[in-house]
């Protein structure tokens, strides 16, 4: 069995792994086709992490300068949400038998061990492909519900990778009276369109804060969700607000680069919110919400088809050829929204 690990940045080697022992809670799973995150994962590849230099405290809450025995932090495992059959499963396990066809959050490779409690059955009229838009409608319905969106809200959405253009749609389902969607790519605003954006707007051609005030006549959007990961989308966020506006960044900002503060932000008054599900984060409507019914609820949006997601598929390539397919996201950010490794 060969997995695949990042051994520096750029650079992907395939690697011998040893299967292990099933413990009584636990489930193997066979791989059928994965997701790769063009967000999150990338940085990992490309080295534009702070984990490269730091480690995260979880009690302080704080990176913290890794010490000397702690520092190289290649090689690593890349992964995302994973759909897959089950051949073995341990002696406690009542949930699931041999054949079943699960999903669920691991790693790119042939098999992965998972506790049972954390998988889910796919549902039957569901393709593996659709599970694996869980993990990103995930991130989309909890940056939604960060943004508090009303029936008659106008909002805003910056960015349209996946994550992005799942916001769109689960925005229109919040209740959006209108949706705006801004990104440098034409393929992306194309699709933004077809998901329900009422306008869409190319920052290249456009001042797309003015566009967005002009078309909502002159006040500006009353929520902002950023999902782009740009800085230069967080200032264009910012002025595109309403006085006293919301902007939800959710997404994962690279680097350093100074913002925009004696501007718009310091005479609208707007609040700033980070969107966070993962690594502990409360939902903000918690105990009501928890990340457990963010799961499940972006699992029936998939199951029922209320959102979209055949389209946001760009390219597929065999989990062998998992190299190129980083190499050609790297390179071609404006061909590639959404790209799989099949095992099959």
């Amino acid at each position: 069995m060969k997995e695949f690990v990042v051994t520096a940045e750029k650079t992907i080697e395939f690697r011998d792994y040893q299967e292990p022992a099933l413990k009584s809670d636990e489930v193997r799973v066979k791989a059928i086709v994965s997701g790769i995150k063009h967000g999150t994962e990338l940085t990992l590849y490309t080295g534009q992490t702070p984990f490269i230099e730091k480690s995260f405290d979880p009690e302080y809450r704080l990176f913290m300068e890794r010490t000397p025995e702690g520092r190289g932090f290649y090689p690593i495992n890349l992964g995302s949400w994973l759909t897959g059959e089950v051949v073995e499963v341990g002696s406690d396990v009542s949930d699931f038998k041999v054949g079943d066809r699960v999903h669920g959050e691991m790693a790119h490779r042939p098999t992965n061990v998972k506790k049972a409690k954390n998988l889910y059955h796919l549902p039957e009229n569901m393709k593996p492909e659709t599970a694996l838009f869980t993990d990103p409608t995930i991130y989309a319905l909890t940056a939604c519900h960060d943004a508090e969106i009303k029936v008659g809200d106008n909002v805003a959405v910056f960015g349209l990778g996946v994550l992005g253009l799942m916001a769109v749609q689960v925005a229109r389902l919040s209740g959006a009276e209108k949706v705006f969607a801004v990104d440098l790519f034409e393929n992306r605003l194309k699709l933004a369109k077809d998901f329900g954006a009422d306008e869409v707007f190319n920052p290249r051609e456009c001042d797309a804060a003015l566009e967005i005030k002009k078309a909502t006549n002159k006040k500006g959007v009353d929520v902002a969700i950023e999902i782009s990961g740009s800085y230069s989308a967080l200032d264009t966020a910012v002025k595109s607000i309403h006085v006293s506006g919301l902007i939800v960044a959710a997404s994962y900002y690279k680097g350093e680069r100074t913002l925009n503060l004696g501007g718009e932000w310091h005479h609208n008054r707007p609040t700033l919110k980070s969107s966070m599900p993962v690594w502990g984060m409360p939902h903000r409507c918690y105990p009501m919400w928890d990340l457990a019914r963010i799961e499940k609820t972006a699992i029936r949006l998939l199951e029922t088809g209320r959102v979209i997601t055949d389209p946001i598929i760009s390219k597929r390539y065999r989990y062998e050829d998992a190299i190129e397919a980083y190499q050609f996201i790297y390179a071609h950010p404006d061909q590639t929204i959404k790209t799989l490794l099949d095992y099959t």
